[in-house]
């Protein structure tokens, strides 16, 4: 169900105005569009057209329900009348058609992942100067199967007969495709197509940081100011930004020691941040609290809140002690952009190269990468039907537990299904090709994953599994393993994340498995399966199987969608 959140300011004159449609993607099509030059922001779907005057542009996010189904994001129909131009995509695109009198139905084929458009009227101003097949990025369970009246028909792909519309005259187009993450190589083109279509009040990067410190001086004023620092990238930036703002005799900063953090964590974050001259930093090791509260806990949003409320009391208790030495201190948070242009502005603040293209790694830390659960979760691929049967090889077998996917923009909790062969370590074009086709033609998975310990399916052992010192210490080994082969390996800059996930079953009673996940990526909001070179992930696996209690390898093949980056 889609709960929008209303906005109360105006919108911002000559911007180019993202309709949010409940997706994934809307603050990444901001982000392109700024990356272009153009000012934009985020509004609801709902907002009324008539706050929407004055917008340069429209665009309609994905999002993950049927525009058909009660209770989807609907968008003022009156923005057909605003006279701007206008772009659905996805779930934006299924909109319009909608709205118009289009027809939209549920496709007989779901689309996830990299596809192939063939633009046979490549004179429509969005595919200007462009080839006529075009590799594009899908997620969609619905298709739009008739135009609406005054729309032309502007690609076709196999599965989406309908992947573009327009209505030139009006300036309204429908792309069924996402135009703003990397795995549509063209998608930038398109978008700065459309948004040449659009007067657009400009937006740069230079002298950002300016622009945010006088904003941030404004509000505090002559106060003192209070930031949590977790190590990322987003609070090193705010934090040295206030430093460098309002000096260190105004700032303090608390860092948190979960007790889920990385290996050696800690003492580099405080050694980074001394090479700034930055000491100004409380470290406050709260490691049992966090254990104590998530004892017994398995359910993936229920860890996240626990950690979450944990951590806002620790952020208290250890504040007001702050306050008691140091005196009031007003709470700033984190820098609200996106995380591309929070680096771009660490390195305007001149802050080290490898430390703002730090991989990026969740909030909850290793809370999220160790899969916990009571019991096993049994899948019995006899139940499957005749034609999904044939999909799944004779060398593959379901895991005994679930994680979260995306697919079609909705959350799923299914299985993972391992496959085996005998060169455990290279992966095959055809095992890739498995891990896009089996999770879109059976739903029972969300990820194709290859052993890279095992030549053939071992009896797998579950053991109960939950958040606690000595799984966070085992898997803070294996990740710094995986890490420090990574870098020998100088492939840190080529991956963009590298989770690594504990799961709690072996060969045998107390044994766990590791999952590594390397992904390419740049926003987030899709991602692309590493291919790891075969002597890299024998090295990962060998000293991986070396760490006592670890008793399986595994590397999942699987992009986003119809995986998630993490595993909860």
């Amino acid at each position: 169900m889609h709960h929008p959140k209303t906005h109360t300011d105006p919108i911002h004159p000559g911007s180019i105005v993202i309709l949010d449609c409940g997706g994934q993607y809307a603050h990444l099509i901001a982000n392109r569009v700024r990356r272009l030059g153009a000012y934009s922001e985020i509004r609801i779907a709902e907002t009324p057209a008539e706050e929407l005057r004055g917008a340069a542009g429209i665009i309609l996010s994905g999002g993950p329900q049927s525009v058909y189904e009660k209770g989807s994001p609907q968008a003022d129909p009156k923005i057909f009348d605003l006279g701007i131009p206008i772009l659905g995509l996805c779930y934006g695109h299924q909109w319009i058609a909608h709205a118009l009198g289009g027809e939209v139905t549920p496709g007989t084929v779901k689309e996830y992942g990299r596809t192939d458009i063939d633009v046979f009227n490549r004179e429509s101003p969005l595919f200007q100067n462009l080839p006529q097949f075009l590799t594009v990025w899908m997620s969609h369970g619905d298709e739009v199967t008739k135009l609406p009246e005054g729309f032309t028909h502007l690609a076709r792909s196999q599965s989406s007969p309908i992947a573009a519309m327009g209505d030139e005259k009006r300036r309204i187009f429908g792309l069924q495709f996402h135009v703003e993450v990397t795995h549509t190589p063209k998608g930038m083109e398109i978008l700065q197509n459309f948004l040449g279509l659009c007067k657009a009040a400009p937006w740069s990067v230079e002298g950002f940081s300016d622009r945010i410190s006088k904003t941030i001086k404004t509000e505090v004023g002559e106060r003192n100011v209070f930031m949590l620092v977790s190590g990322g990238v987003d609070s090193t930036v705010a934090f040295t930004l206030l430093n460098k703002m309002l000096g260190t005799d105004r700032v303090q900063g608390l860092l948190v020691d979960t007790g889920l953090m990385r290996k050696n964590e800690v003492p580099l974050i405080k050694a980074a941040l001394q090479k700034l001259g930055i000491t100004n930093l409380h470290v406050e090791d709260a490691s049992e609290e966090f254990f104590s509260a998530l004892e017994g806990i398995t359910d993936p949003e229920e860890k996240r809140h626990i950690i979450g409320n944990t951590f806002l009391d620790v952020q208290k208790r250890v504040s007001e002690e702050l306050r008691s030495a140091k005196g009031e201190l007003r709470m700033v948070e984190r820098i609200r952009k996106s995380q591309d242009e929070v680096r771009m502005l660490g390195e305007e603040l001149g802050l080290p190269h490898a430390l703002v293209w730090r991989h990026p790694f969740p909030g909850p830390g290793l809370g999220v990468r160790m899969l916990c659960a009571a019991s096993p979760s049994l899948l019995d691929v006899e139940k499957l039907d005749s034609q999904q049967k044939t999909l799944l090889p004779s060398h593959a077998t379901p895991l005994p537990v679930q994680s979260v996917g995306v697919q079609g923009d909705g959350r799923t909790y299914r299985h993972a299904l391992a496959l085996f062969s005998h060169h455990s370590c290279r992966v095959t074009p055809e095992e890739r090709a498995l891990a896009t086709n089996i999770p879109n033609s059976v739903p029972l998975f969300n990820r194709v994953l290859l052993c890279t310990s095992y030549n053939t399916p071992p009896t797998f052992e579950f053991t109960p599994g939950f958040v606690t010192r000595e799984r966070a210490d085992l898997l803070r080994e294996a990740d710094a393993i995986v890490d420090e082969e990574m870098r020998q390996a100088e492939l840190e800059n080529e991956i963009w994340q590298f989770p690594v996930v504990l799961l709690p079953f072996g060969v045998m009673r107390g044994g766990e498995s590791i999952v590594l996940r390397p992904i390419r990526s740049t926003d987030a909001m899709t991602a692309e399966a590493y291919p790891l070179p075969e002597d890299v992930l024998q090295r990962m696996t060998d000293r991986l199987m070396a760490l006592p209690g670890i008793e399986a390898v595994f590397l999942d093949l699987t992009n986003k969608p119809p995986a998630t980056i993490e595993w909860e």
